[in-house]
């Protein structure tokens, strides 16, 4: 059986420099993505630490894209294979699973993210079977903030010196609603000066 509209079923490969141990540090401590993750995370609260296997761990989060909405939701670590990932069970405006993977390939890690959700919020379940590219692109947006924030975040935990973390720029940060605007202006008037052109030529 095919997907419902409302359901979607995300792939994302990303590849840093590092090892799994280094990767599995960082994306497991879920109360630190508000910090280096800013463009996404703009909240996180653990209700619950995990247990000595790393599982358990129940996180309340408040996340976005580029698109002018927020999505409310918690996560709970089902599995840990640390330091080769970890598996969560998602609730609130998404309900669904996510199956985060590390592979060792020599300086490399290649990380994977099997991220299978239903969208419950009102806004994406209702407008899912109209809107979906969009919703779809939005979240591809946020994973390409995240490779971009992860490795900065690994370049920051490896310097040596005070001076040398200062070099390092900040991770991007989440897209203003006013910023968003503007895109959305600049597309309207682009797509304006298309049609009065197309307009002009056919005259």
């Amino acid at each position: 059986m095919g997907e419902a509209a409302h359901e979607y079923h995300f792939i994302t490969g990303w590849r840093v420099e590092g090892t799994c141990g280094e990767v599995a540090d960082v994306l497991g401590d879920a109360v630190s993505l508000a910090r280096w993750w800013p463009s996404v995370y703009l909240k996180v609260e653990e209700l619950e630490p995990p247990d000595s296997h790393g599982v358990g761990r129940r996180v309340r989060l408040l996340t976005k894209g580029w698109l002018p909405y927020t999505i409310a939701w918690e996560f709970v670590v089902t599995a840990s294979r640390y330091p080769n990932g970890f598996q969560m069970a998602a609730l609130g405006d998404f309900t669904g699973q996510g199956i985060w993977t590390f592979e060792q390939d020599g300086p490399f890690v290649d990380i994977t993210y099997d991220w299978r959700i239903a969208a419950e919020k009102p806004l994406l379940r209702n407008l899912s079977f109209l809107m979906r590219p969009l919703f779809e692109a939005n979240h591809r947006w946020a994973m390409d903030q995240g490779e971009t924030s992860l490795k900065l975040e690994l370049a920051r935990r490896r310097a040596v010196s005070d001076a040398a973390r200062a070099t390092i720029p900040p991770p991007p940060g989440p897209v203003t609603y006013a910023a968003v605007g503007l895109l959305a202006g600049g597309v309207a008037v682009g797509a304006g000066l298309i049609y009065l052109m197309f307009r002009a030529r056919r005259r």
